[in-house]
């Protein structure tokens, strides 16, 4: 009975973490969208409800996303950018920010189209990496081999790492996801795709067994 009530409880505990997480993140985002424009809409807006900042924020990030998908709006970003890479203080926060958005948001995008697995930083040790494509040029030229770009990011923050061109032959294709590739990286081993699979399957067949003996 203590090892049921054991395991019961863990499964529990599994189950509830991720939703409570997902609720405190998500709880705390929408209370700060809504601060962000419901407090100006309450005080200057004729018409207010609970909700509107959100939908406000929201209408004008597409608007302004509209707007820097053409040549004007993509020359004022140009611009601003440059600006804020002038000023001491904001273009080391605002290099790093950028940064971050940027690698997320190439984690769905044929930059990062596969995982691997490497020989790094020396022959006999592993690293996860991503390929970024083929050497092209003077490095390709320079190689008796095909090579491959492979991107090896640091722990656990992916946002630097390092470029390395590595042989065709010399690189295991693994079959994971991007983004399971991504958060084993960030947890530092912690999350491991099939680990997690096997977990979950043993939860449920430890429970399927529970209900045959009952």
């Amino acid at each position: 009975m203590k090892g049921y009530l054991r395991r019961y409880f863990i499964t529990g505990l599994l189950v509830i973490i991720p939703i409570w997480g997902t609720y405190l993140v998500l709880s705390t985002l929408l209370r700060f969208l809504e601060g962000f424009l419901g407090n100006f809409l309450k005080g200057y807006g004729k018409v207010y409800f609970p909700g509107l900042g959100i939908i406000a924020l929201f209408i004008l990030i597409f608007l302004i996303g509209l707007f820097t998908t053409n040549y004007v709006g993509r020359k004022t970003v140009a611009l601003w950018e440059d600006i804020m890479k002038r000023v001491p203080l904001v273009r080391s926060v605002y290099s790093v920010i950028k940064h971050v958005v940027d690698t997320v948001s190439l984690q769905g995008e044929e930059h990062f189209n596969r995982v691997v697995l490497i020989e790094f930083p020396r022959e006999g040790m592993y690293s996860i990496g991503f390929v970024t494509g083929v050497a092209r040029g003077e490095v390709q030229t320079m190689t008796a081999e095909r090579v491959m770009n492979v991107f090896v990011p640091t722990t656990p923050n992916p946002t630097t790492g390092y470029f390395v061109f590595v042989p065709e032959n010399k690189v295991t294709p693994l079959s994971m996801s991007v983004e399971d590739g991504m958060k084993m990286i960030i947890s530092g081993g912690l999350y491991t795709p099939s680990a997690m699979k096997d977990i979950k399957e043993s939860a449920g067949n430890d429970l399927e067994k529970d209900k045959v003996k009952i």
